[in-house]
C-alpha cells in the first residue's frame, strides 16, 4: 500500500496590493493595465455612485491608516449634495516610526492608488482630489506625478473620464515634513497653506474640511484597497480575514528578523506565522519585545506571538493594530533605550498647540533620559505613569496619546528592567549588540577584513 501523500500547507499570503510589485516596470501604466488595471473604475462608472459606496459598506472595508475606521460608513457621513465641491484628501504623510508600507505601495504600484482615488471620487460626488505626500521622498513624489500624467494622458483622470461624463482632477502635493501632519485636520490646515496644527472637532471634516467644504479623508491603503473590492465584489472582500476585521492587509515586518518586508497576508494572521515566512527573529535570538502597529501602540511580548492580528484580538490583549508595523526586537534590546528614543521623537514632533503633550512629552524625554543614564530615582517611575495619565485624553490630537504607550506598556512588561538601570546606575545592556547594522567605520571594517587573511 502506498503511503498518501501529504497536503501542502497553503500559502497564507494574499498578493492583491502587492500583486505586481514584482513586475518589469511595475509603476507604468502598461504594466498596470496588463494585470487588469483599471477594471474596477470602468465597474464603478457603469454603476450609481450610491451603489459603489453601499459595496464598500458591505465589504467591511476598515481604514488601513491606523484608527480602523469603516470607511464605507465614513464616505456616508457626508452631508448631501449642495451644489457646492466636495474633496478627498489622501493621507499619504506616511512617518510613524516603524510604518513603511505605503511609500512602496506607491513607488511600486501608483496607478493602484490612482484608481483609488477615481473610485472613491466618483462614489462621493468629488470633482478634484488631492494626495499629500511626504515632502522627503522625494522620489516617490515624482513616481506620483508621472503616474498622473500616463493617467491624464490615457483618460483615466480629467474631462469626461472614459466617456462617463465624470470630471476628476487630481493634484499630487509634497508637504513640508512634519510627523503632526499625518493627523487628518493637520494634514488640511497644511494643504490649505497654513502652518500644520490639529483641529478642535467638531467640525469633523466630512461636514467642514479642506477649504471648509466637506472632505473625506483616507490612507493609502485604504484607497488603493478600493479597485479590487469593486472589481471582484464585497462578498469576495470578506471571505478574508476576520467577521469584524475583514480583508487583507500590508504587515510590515522591520528590526531584528532575518527577511524584513512588506507580507500582504489576511486580518487574523498571526506574528508567529509571520516570523515563519520571515525567517524568524535574527541569529536565533529569543524575542523580547514587538509593536503590533507601530511606536505609537502599546508593545508586545512573546506571550502575545499567537494573538490574532485583527483590531478586536490586539484591542482585547491591550493594545491597537494601527498601521499593522511589527517592530521586532530581540533579547539584546535594552526596552529603556527604545522607548526614550521613540519618546524623543514624539517630544521633537509635537506642534506645540495643546500644553499636556508639549510640556508632557518633554518631561518625559528628560525622565527617560535621567533612568537610561543610571541618574534617575524609584519615584522617576511613578512620575513617568502621572506625567502619561495627564496627557492621555486631554491632548487635542493623537499624539500625545501615542507618545504615552510605549511608556505604559514597557513599565507594565519591563518594571524590573527600569530598575535595574536606577539600582545598577547605567544600562546594563551592549548598545552594539542591539544595532540593527554594523557601526564600525569603514576603515575599521578594511583593516579587520584584510587581518582575518
Amino acid at each position: 500500500m502506498s503511503t498518501p501523500t501529504a497536503r501542502p500547507t497553503p500559502d497564507p499570503l494574499t498578493p492583491i496590493l502587492s500583486r505586481t510589485w514584482g513586475a518589469e516596470r511595475s509603476w507604468s501604466l502598461e504594466t498596470y493595465l496588463e494585470h487588469g488595471g483599471y477594471d474596477g473604475l470602468k465597474a464603478a462608472l457603469a454603476q450609481d455612485p450610491a451603489d459603489v459606496v453601499a459595496t464598500v459598506k458591505a465589504s467591511g472595508l476598515r481604514g488601513r491608516g491606523g484608527a480602523g475606521f469603516p470607511t464605507g460608513m465614513k464616505w456616508g457621513f457626508l452631508p448631501p449634495p449642495d451644489g457646492g465641491p466636495r474633496y478627498l484628501v489622501v493621507n499619504a504623510d506616511e512617518s510613524e516610526p516603524g510604518t513603511c508600507k505605503d511609500i512602496p505601495l506607491m513607488l511600486a504600484s501608483p496607478q493602484l492608488l490612482i484608481e483609488g482615488v477615481a473610485i472613491t471620487s466618483y462614489a462621493i460626488g468629488c470633482d478634484h482630489a488631492f494626495i499629500y505626500v511626504r515632502g522627503e521622498v522625494l522620489h516617490v513624489y515624482r513616481r506620483l506625478l508621472r503616474a498622473v500624467e500616463e493617467a491624464y494622458a490615457a483618460g483615466y483622470l480629467g474631462k469626461d473620464v472614459q466617456g462617463s461624463g465624470f470630471d476628476l482632477d487630481v493634484t499630487v502635493h509634497a508637504g513640508a515634513g512634519a510627523y503632526i501632519c499625518g493627523e487628518e485636520t493637520a494634514l488640511l490646515d497644511s494643504l490649505e497653506g497654513l502652518r500644520g496644527q490639529p483641529r478642535l472637532k467638531p467640525p469633523f471634516p466630512a461636514v467642514a474640511g479642506l477649504y471648509a467644504r466637506p472632505t473625506v479623508v483616507n490612507n493609502v491603503e485604504s484607497v488603493a484597497s478600493v479597485p479590487a473590492i469593486v472589481a471582484q465584489g464585497a462578498d469576495w472582500f470578506t471571505s478574508m480575514g476576520t467577521e469584524r476585521s475583514a480583508g487583507h492587509g500590508l504587515f510590515s515586518l522591520s528590526g531584528h528578523v532575518v527577511r524584513p518586508g512588506q507580507y500582504e497576508a489576511p486580518l487574523g494572521i498571526t506574528l508567529r506565522e509571520l516570523l515563519d515566512m520571515a525567517g524568524g527573529v535574527r541569529d536565533g535570538n529569543a524575542l523580547k519585545f514587538w509593536t503590533p502597529g507601530g511606536s505609537s501602540t502599546p508593545l508586545f511580548t512573546a506571550e502575545h506571538l499567537d494573538t490574532p492580528l485583527d483590531y478586536e484580538s490586539v484591542a482585547a490583549a491591550g493594545s491597537m493594530l494601527g498601521t499593522r508595523a511589527l517592530q521586532i526586537f530581540d533579547e539584546t534590546t535594552c526596552v529603556v533605550r527604545a522607548i526614550s528614543r521613540w519618546t524623543d521623537f514624539y517630544a521633537h514632533e509635537s506642534c506645540g498647540k495643546c500644553t499636556p503633550c508639549r510640556e508632557g512629552t518633554y518631561w518625559l524625554k528628560q525622565i527617560l533620559r535621567r533612568v537610561e543614564d543610571g541618574t534617575g530615582t524609584e519615584a522617576d517611575l511613578d512620575v513617568l505613569l502621572d506625567t502619561c495619565d495627564n496627557i492621555l485624553g486631554r491632548s487635542f490630537c493623537a499624539l500625545g496619546d501615542g507618545a504615552t504607550s510605549p511608556i505604559t506598556s514597557g513599565l507594565q512588561y519591563f518594571r524590573d528592567e527600569f530598575e535595574a538601570h536606577i539600582t545598577g546606575r547605567g544600562c546594563p545592556f551592549d548598545p552594539a549588540a542591539s544595532a540593527l547594522f554594523d557601526h564600525t567605520p569603514r576603515r575599521a571594517r578594511q583593516v579587520q577584513t584584510a587581518g582575518a587573511h
